[in-house]
Protein backbone atom coordinates (compact mmCIF):
# COMPACT_ATOMS: atom_id res chain seq x y z
CA UNK A 1 0.00 0.00 0.00
CA UNK A 2 2.82 2.38 0.85
CA UNK A 3 4.39 1.63 -2.52
CA UNK A 4 1.20 2.62 -4.32
CA UNK A 5 0.90 5.83 -2.33
CA UNK A 6 4.54 6.66 -3.01
CA UNK A 7 4.06 6.00 -6.72
CA UNK A 8 0.94 8.19 -6.98
CA UNK A 9 2.64 10.91 -4.97
CA UNK A 10 5.66 10.82 -7.26
CA UNK A 11 3.55 11.01 -10.42
CA UNK A 12 1.67 14.03 -9.08
CA UNK A 13 4.92 15.73 -8.06
CA UNK A 14 6.30 15.21 -11.58
CA UNK A 15 3.65 17.41 -13.19
CA UNK A 16 5.24 20.54 -14.69
CA UNK A 17 2.78 23.12 -13.29
CA UNK A 18 4.48 23.79 -9.95
CA UNK A 19 1.74 22.52 -7.62
CA UNK A 20 2.56 20.16 -4.76
CA UNK A 21 0.87 16.73 -4.69
CA UNK A 22 -1.34 17.95 -1.81
CA UNK A 23 -3.07 20.24 -4.31
CA UNK A 24 -3.04 18.00 -7.39
CA UNK A 25 -4.29 14.75 -5.88
CA UNK A 26 -7.48 16.11 -4.20
CA UNK A 27 -8.57 17.66 -7.51
CA UNK A 28 -8.09 14.38 -9.36
CA UNK A 29 -9.80 12.45 -6.59
CA UNK A 30 -12.77 14.82 -6.78
CA UNK A 31 -13.02 14.24 -10.53
CA UNK A 32 -13.04 10.48 -10.03
CA UNK A 33 -15.64 10.65 -7.23
CA UNK A 34 -18.03 12.92 -9.15
CA UNK A 35 -17.74 10.75 -12.27
CA UNK A 36 -18.32 7.57 -10.26
CA UNK A 37 -21.40 9.03 -8.51
CA UNK A 38 -22.84 10.16 -11.86
CA UNK A 39 -22.42 6.62 -13.20
CA UNK A 40 -23.93 5.04 -10.07
CA UNK A 41 -26.94 7.36 -10.34
CA UNK A 42 -27.67 6.06 -13.82
CA UNK A 43 -27.05 2.43 -12.93
CA UNK A 44 -29.47 2.80 -10.03
CA UNK A 45 -32.06 4.16 -12.47
CA UNK A 46 -31.53 1.18 -14.78
CA UNK A 47 -29.63 3.13 -17.42
CA UNK A 48 -26.76 1.01 -18.73
CA UNK A 49 -26.05 1.96 -22.37
CA UNK A 50 -23.08 4.36 -22.74
CA UNK A 51 -23.17 5.16 -19.03
CA UNK A 52 -19.88 3.52 -18.18
CA UNK A 53 -18.31 4.93 -21.35
CA UNK A 54 -19.13 8.49 -20.30
CA UNK A 55 -17.90 8.00 -16.75
CA UNK A 56 -14.66 6.34 -17.84
CA UNK A 57 -14.04 8.96 -20.50
CA UNK A 58 -14.21 11.71 -17.88
CA UNK A 59 -11.45 10.12 -15.80
CA UNK A 60 -9.15 9.18 -18.69
CA UNK A 61 -6.66 12.00 -17.75
CA UNK A 62 -6.39 10.60 -14.23
CA UNK A 63 -5.69 7.10 -15.56
CA UNK A 64 -3.21 8.58 -18.01
CA UNK A 65 -1.41 10.31 -15.15
CA UNK A 66 -1.14 7.12 -13.10
CA UNK A 67 0.07 5.19 -16.15
CA UNK A 68 3.10 7.46 -16.28
CA UNK A 69 2.77 8.39 -19.94
CA UNK A 70 4.54 11.62 -20.91
CA UNK A 71 2.25 14.52 -21.86
CA UNK A 72 3.33 17.90 -23.23
CA UNK A 73 2.87 20.81 -20.79
CA UNK A 74 0.03 22.31 -22.81
CA UNK A 75 -1.53 18.98 -23.78
CA UNK A 76 -2.65 17.86 -20.35
CA UNK A 77 -5.16 20.71 -19.65
CA UNK A 78 -6.57 20.30 -23.18
CA UNK A 79 -6.93 16.55 -22.69
CA UNK A 80 -8.69 17.00 -19.33
CA UNK A 81 -11.11 19.54 -20.84
CA UNK A 82 -11.97 17.46 -23.92
CA UNK A 83 -12.47 14.24 -21.96
CA UNK A 84 -14.60 15.96 -19.31
CA UNK A 85 -16.86 17.66 -21.85
CA UNK A 86 -17.30 14.50 -23.94
CA UNK A 87 -17.92 12.35 -20.86
CA UNK A 88 -20.46 14.83 -19.44
CA UNK A 89 -22.23 15.07 -22.80
CA UNK A 90 -22.57 11.27 -22.95
CA UNK A 91 -23.86 11.08 -19.37
CA UNK A 92 -26.43 13.85 -19.99
CA UNK A 93 -28.01 11.85 -22.81
CA UNK A 94 -29.89 10.07 -19.99
CA UNK A 95 -30.47 12.64 -17.21
CA UNK A 96 -31.46 11.59 -13.70
CA UNK A 97 -32.82 13.40 -10.66
CA UNK A 98 -30.23 15.40 -8.71
CA UNK A 99 -27.74 14.70 -11.48
CA UNK A 100 -24.09 15.29 -10.59
CA UNK A 101 -22.77 14.88 -14.12
CA UNK A 102 -22.51 18.66 -14.75
CA UNK A 103 -20.20 18.92 -11.74
CA UNK A 104 -17.56 17.12 -13.83
CA UNK A 105 -17.31 20.34 -15.83
CA UNK A 106 -16.88 22.34 -12.63
CA UNK A 107 -13.95 20.23 -11.45
CA UNK A 108 -12.44 20.25 -14.93
CA UNK A 109 -12.59 24.04 -15.19
CA UNK A 110 -11.02 24.43 -11.74
CA UNK A 111 -8.05 22.30 -12.84
CA UNK A 112 -7.81 24.02 -16.21
CA UNK A 113 -7.92 27.56 -14.80
CA UNK A 114 -5.28 26.63 -12.21
CA UNK A 115 -2.65 25.68 -14.82
CA UNK A 116 -3.39 27.80 -17.90
CA UNK A 117 -3.62 31.48 -18.73
CA UNK A 118 -6.83 33.40 -18.16
CA UNK A 119 -7.48 33.62 -21.89
CA UNK A 120 -7.22 29.84 -22.39
CA UNK A 121 -9.28 29.00 -19.32
CA UNK A 122 -12.01 31.51 -20.19
CA UNK A 123 -12.24 30.06 -23.71
CA UNK A 124 -12.51 26.58 -22.21
CA UNK A 125 -15.24 27.79 -19.83
CA UNK A 126 -17.22 29.28 -22.72
CA UNK A 127 -17.02 26.00 -24.65
CA UNK A 128 -17.91 23.99 -21.52
CA UNK A 129 -20.97 26.18 -20.98
CA UNK A 130 -22.32 24.92 -24.31
CA UNK A 131 -22.72 21.43 -22.80
CA UNK A 132 -25.47 22.31 -20.25
CA UNK A 133 -26.98 24.84 -22.66
CA UNK A 134 -27.34 22.14 -25.31
CA UNK A 135 -28.60 19.62 -22.75
CA UNK A 136 -31.21 22.13 -21.50
CA UNK A 137 -32.34 22.80 -25.06
CA UNK A 138 -32.84 19.06 -25.59
CA UNK A 139 -34.55 18.63 -22.22
CA UNK A 140 -31.77 16.48 -20.80
CA UNK A 141 -30.70 18.72 -17.92
CA UNK A 142 -31.82 17.47 -14.52
CA UNK A 143 -32.03 20.95 -12.96
CA UNK A 144 -31.99 24.61 -13.92
CA UNK A 145 -29.65 25.93 -16.59
CA UNK A 146 -28.84 29.03 -14.55
CA UNK A 147 -27.61 26.91 -11.66
CA UNK A 148 -25.39 24.89 -13.99
CA UNK A 149 -23.86 28.03 -15.51
CA UNK A 150 -23.24 29.53 -12.08
CA UNK A 151 -21.44 26.39 -10.88
CA UNK A 152 -19.31 26.44 -14.03
CA UNK A 153 -18.36 30.06 -13.31
CA UNK A 154 -17.52 29.15 -9.72
CA UNK A 155 -15.33 26.30 -10.89
CA UNK A 156 -13.37 28.63 -13.16
CA UNK A 157 -13.05 31.23 -10.40
CA UNK A 158 -11.72 28.62 -7.97
CA UNK A 159 -9.00 27.54 -10.38
CA UNK A 160 -8.10 31.12 -11.21
CA UNK A 161 -7.72 31.97 -7.52
CA UNK A 162 -5.49 28.94 -7.00
CA UNK A 163 -3.33 29.97 -9.96
CA UNK A 164 -3.08 33.54 -8.65
CA UNK A 165 -2.04 32.26 -5.24
CA UNK A 166 0.67 30.11 -6.84
CA UNK A 167 2.01 33.07 -8.83
CA UNK A 168 2.09 35.24 -5.70
CA UNK A 169 3.83 32.47 -3.79
CA UNK A 170 6.46 32.10 -6.51
CA UNK A 171 6.96 35.86 -6.56
CA UNK A 172 7.40 35.92 -2.78
CA UNK A 173 9.83 33.01 -2.98
CA UNK A 174 11.93 34.83 -5.58
CA UNK A 175 11.85 37.99 -3.47
CA UNK A 176 12.91 36.02 -0.42
CA UNK A 177 15.78 34.45 -2.37
CA UNK A 178 16.89 37.91 -3.53
CA UNK A 179 16.70 39.26 0.01
CA UNK A 180 18.71 36.30 1.29
CA UNK A 181 21.37 36.82 -1.37
CA UNK A 182 21.48 40.54 -0.61
CA UNK A 183 21.84 39.86 3.11
CA UNK A 184 24.66 37.40 2.40
CA UNK A 185 26.43 39.99 0.21
CA UNK A 186 26.03 42.65 2.90
CA UNK A 187 27.43 40.29 5.52
CA UNK A 188 30.41 39.41 3.32
CA UNK A 189 31.14 43.09 2.74
CA UNK A 190 30.85 43.81 6.46
CA UNK A 191 33.22 40.98 7.35
CA UNK A 192 35.65 42.09 4.63
CA UNK A 193 35.57 45.61 6.07
CA UNK A 194 36.17 44.26 9.58
CA UNK A 195 39.16 42.20 8.43
CA UNK A 196 40.52 45.16 6.47
CA UNK A 197 40.34 47.41 9.52
CA UNK A 198 41.99 44.86 11.81
CA UNK A 199 44.79 43.97 9.41
CA UNK A 200 45.50 47.54 8.32
CA UNK A 201 45.83 48.83 11.88
CA UNK A 202 47.62 45.87 13.46
CA UNK A 203 50.14 45.34 10.67
CA UNK A 204 50.98 49.03 10.48
CA UNK A 205 51.70 49.28 14.21
CA UNK A 206 53.49 45.90 14.27
CA UNK A 207 55.80 46.94 11.43
CA UNK A 208 56.69 50.13 13.29
CA UNK A 209 57.61 48.08 16.36
CA UNK A 210 59.69 45.71 14.25
CA UNK A 211 61.43 48.65 12.63
CA UNK A 212 62.17 50.09 16.07
CA UNK A 213 63.55 46.74 17.24
CA UNK A 214 65.79 46.45 14.18
CA UNK A 215 67.18 49.94 14.66
CA UNK A 216 67.71 49.33 18.37
CA UNK A 217 69.79 46.26 17.59
CA UNK A 218 71.49 47.56 14.47
CA UNK A 219 72.26 51.14 15.44
CA UNK A 220 72.07 51.44 19.24
CA UNK A 221 72.89 47.87 20.24
CA UNK A 222 70.13 48.26 22.84
CA UNK A 223 68.79 44.77 23.52
CA UNK A 224 66.27 45.89 26.15
CA UNK A 225 64.64 48.42 23.83
CA UNK A 226 64.52 45.83 21.05
CA UNK A 227 62.90 43.29 23.39
CA UNK A 228 60.25 45.84 24.43
CA UNK A 229 59.47 46.63 20.80
CA UNK A 230 59.26 42.95 19.89
CA UNK A 231 57.03 42.29 22.92
CA UNK A 232 54.61 44.99 21.79
CA UNK A 233 54.71 43.64 18.23
CA UNK A 234 53.96 40.13 19.50
CA UNK A 235 51.05 41.40 21.62
CA UNK A 236 49.55 43.31 18.71
CA UNK A 237 49.99 40.33 16.43
CA UNK A 238 48.20 38.03 18.82
CA UNK A 239 45.45 40.60 19.25
CA UNK A 240 45.08 40.89 15.48
CA UNK A 241 44.84 37.12 15.10
CA UNK A 242 42.17 36.99 17.82
CA UNK A 243 40.20 39.78 16.14
CA UNK A 244 40.40 38.09 12.75
CA UNK A 245 39.31 34.76 14.23
CA UNK A 246 36.39 36.49 15.94
CA UNK A 247 35.38 38.23 12.72
CA UNK A 248 35.70 35.15 10.53
CA UNK A 249 33.87 33.19 13.22
CA UNK A 250 30.76 35.16 12.31
CA UNK A 251 30.55 32.94 9.23
CA UNK A 252 30.02 29.85 11.38
CA UNK A 253 26.51 28.63 12.01
CA UNK A 254 27.31 28.40 15.73
CA UNK A 255 29.85 31.11 16.58
CA UNK A 256 31.88 30.57 19.69
CA UNK A 257 31.86 32.90 22.65
CA UNK A 258 33.99 35.97 22.08
CA UNK A 259 35.09 38.91 24.13
CA UNK A 260 32.93 42.04 24.24
CA UNK A 261 33.08 44.47 21.33
CA UNK A 262 35.48 47.39 21.86
CA UNK A 263 34.12 50.82 22.67
CA UNK A 264 35.05 54.30 23.82
CA UNK A 265 37.04 53.04 26.82
CA UNK A 266 39.39 51.18 24.45
CA UNK A 267 40.38 54.26 22.44
CA UNK A 268 43.02 55.22 25.02
CA UNK A 269 44.70 51.81 24.66
CA UNK A 270 44.48 52.19 20.89
CA UNK A 271 46.32 55.51 21.04
CA UNK A 272 48.87 54.07 23.47
CA UNK A 273 49.75 51.32 20.99
CA UNK A 274 50.41 53.91 18.31
CA UNK A 275 52.51 56.04 20.69
CA UNK A 276 54.60 53.03 21.75
CA UNK A 277 55.24 52.40 18.06
CA UNK A 278 56.93 55.80 17.82
CA UNK A 279 54.16 57.97 16.36
CA UNK A 280 53.51 61.18 18.36
CA UNK A 281 49.78 61.16 19.15
CA UNK A 282 47.88 63.19 21.71
CA UNK A 283 44.41 62.20 22.85
CA UNK A 284 41.77 64.47 24.38
CA UNK A 285 38.49 62.89 25.50
CA UNK A 286 35.79 65.10 26.98
CA UNK A 287 32.29 64.28 28.17
CA UNK A 288 30.51 61.37 29.79
CA UNK A 289 30.96 57.99 28.02
CA UNK A 290 27.64 56.86 29.51
CA UNK A 291 25.76 59.23 27.20
CA UNK A 292 26.90 57.28 24.11
CA UNK A 293 25.30 54.00 23.07
CA UNK A 294 27.33 50.84 22.60
CA UNK A 295 26.78 50.91 18.83
CA UNK A 296 28.06 54.47 18.56
CA UNK A 297 31.00 53.64 20.81
CA UNK A 298 31.96 50.72 18.60
CA UNK A 299 31.74 52.91 15.49
CA UNK A 300 33.92 55.59 17.13
CA UNK A 301 36.54 52.99 18.04
CA UNK A 302 36.61 51.53 14.52
CA UNK A 303 36.81 54.97 12.88
CA UNK A 304 39.63 56.02 15.21
CA UNK A 305 41.52 52.79 14.51
CA UNK A 306 41.23 53.19 10.75
CA UNK A 307 42.22 56.88 10.89
CA UNK A 308 45.29 56.11 13.01
CA UNK A 309 46.24 53.24 10.69
CA UNK A 310 46.19 55.71 7.80
CA UNK A 311 48.38 58.09 9.83
CA UNK A 312 50.91 55.33 10.47
CA UNK A 313 50.89 54.39 6.80
CA UNK A 314 51.04 57.83 5.20
CA UNK A 315 52.43 60.27 7.79
CA UNK A 316 54.18 58.46 10.65
CA UNK A 317 56.55 61.33 11.38
CA UNK A 318 54.03 64.12 11.84
CA UNK A 319 52.16 65.07 14.99
CA UNK A 320 48.67 63.61 15.36
CA UNK A 321 45.79 64.71 17.55
CA UNK A 322 42.74 62.66 18.54
CA UNK A 323 39.90 64.72 19.96
CA UNK A 324 36.67 63.07 21.17
CA UNK A 325 33.71 65.05 22.50
CA UNK A 326 30.97 62.91 24.09
CA UNK A 327 27.42 63.83 24.88
CA UNK A 328 24.74 65.46 22.76
CA UNK A 329 26.21 65.70 19.28
CA UNK A 330 29.16 63.30 19.75
CA UNK A 331 32.14 64.16 17.52
CA UNK A 332 35.48 62.47 16.81
CA UNK A 333 38.31 64.33 15.11
CA UNK A 334 41.64 62.79 14.06
CA UNK A 335 44.07 65.25 12.49
CA UNK A 336 47.72 64.95 11.50
CA UNK A 337 50.38 66.94 9.68
CA UNK A 338 50.48 66.40 5.94
CA UNK A 339 53.78 64.93 4.83
CA UNK A 340 54.17 66.11 1.23
CA UNK A 341 51.45 65.06 -1.20
CA UNK A 342 47.90 64.16 -0.22
CA UNK A 343 47.53 60.57 0.97
CA UNK A 344 46.15 57.92 -1.31
CA UNK A 345 43.31 57.13 1.08
CA UNK A 346 41.12 59.75 -0.59
CA UNK A 347 39.75 57.07 -2.91
CA UNK A 348 40.69 54.00 -0.85
CA UNK A 349 38.51 51.54 1.00
CA UNK A 350 39.41 53.04 4.38
CA UNK A 351 37.53 56.30 3.93
CA UNK A 352 34.54 54.50 2.39
CA UNK A 353 34.41 52.07 5.30
CA UNK A 354 34.58 54.83 7.91
CA UNK A 355 31.90 56.84 6.13
CA UNK A 356 29.61 53.82 5.93
CA UNK A 357 30.04 53.13 9.66
CA UNK A 358 29.04 56.68 10.48
CA UNK A 359 26.08 56.78 8.09
CA UNK A 360 24.67 53.49 9.37
CA UNK A 361 24.16 55.21 12.74
CA UNK A 362 22.79 58.42 11.27
CA UNK A 363 26.13 60.23 11.48
CA UNK A 364 28.32 62.02 8.97
CA UNK A 365 32.02 61.64 8.18
CA UNK A 366 34.31 63.97 6.28
CA UNK A 367 37.98 63.54 5.40
CA UNK A 368 40.29 65.97 3.68
CA UNK A 369 43.00 68.62 4.03
CA UNK A 370 42.39 71.59 6.31
CA UNK A 371 45.01 74.28 7.04
CA UNK A 372 47.96 72.05 6.19
CA UNK A 373 46.62 69.03 8.09
CA UNK A 374 44.68 65.96 7.13
CA UNK A 375 41.46 65.89 9.16
CA UNK A 376 39.01 63.04 9.64
CA UNK A 377 35.84 64.18 11.41
CA UNK A 378 32.86 62.01 12.41
CA UNK A 379 29.74 63.62 13.83
CA UNK A 380 26.87 61.68 15.38
CA UNK A 381 23.41 62.90 16.29
CA UNK A 382 22.36 62.62 19.94
CA UNK A 383 21.27 59.10 20.91
CA UNK A 384 17.65 58.62 21.86
CA UNK A 385 17.19 58.81 25.64
CA UNK A 386 16.23 55.54 27.32
CA UNK A 387 12.50 54.97 27.82
CA UNK A 388 11.22 55.63 31.34
CA UNK A 389 10.48 52.59 33.44
CA UNK A 390 6.83 51.66 33.79
CA UNK A 391 5.42 52.09 37.23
Amino acid sequence: MRGVIRYVHGRAAALPFGYPPAVVLPGHACLVVVSAVAVVQRLAAGIVDWTLVGGLLAIVPVVHLLAGRPIPDGGRPLGVAVCAMLGTSILLVHPVANDLAPLILVVMLAECAAVTSARVSLTTAAVAALVPITAAALGHLGYGLAFSLVTIALGWATGYIIRTQLRLFEQERRSQAERTAQAADDERRRIAREVHDVVAHSLSITLLHLTGARRALQEDRDVDEAVDALTDAERLGRQAIADIRRTVGLLDSEPSKVRPEPGIDDIDELVSDVVRAGVPVTCDVRGDPGTVSAATGLALYRIAREALANVVKHAPGGSTEVRLVLGPGTALTVSNDLAGALPEVVTGNGIAGMRQRAELLGGHLSAGPEDGRWVVRADFAPDDPPAPEAR
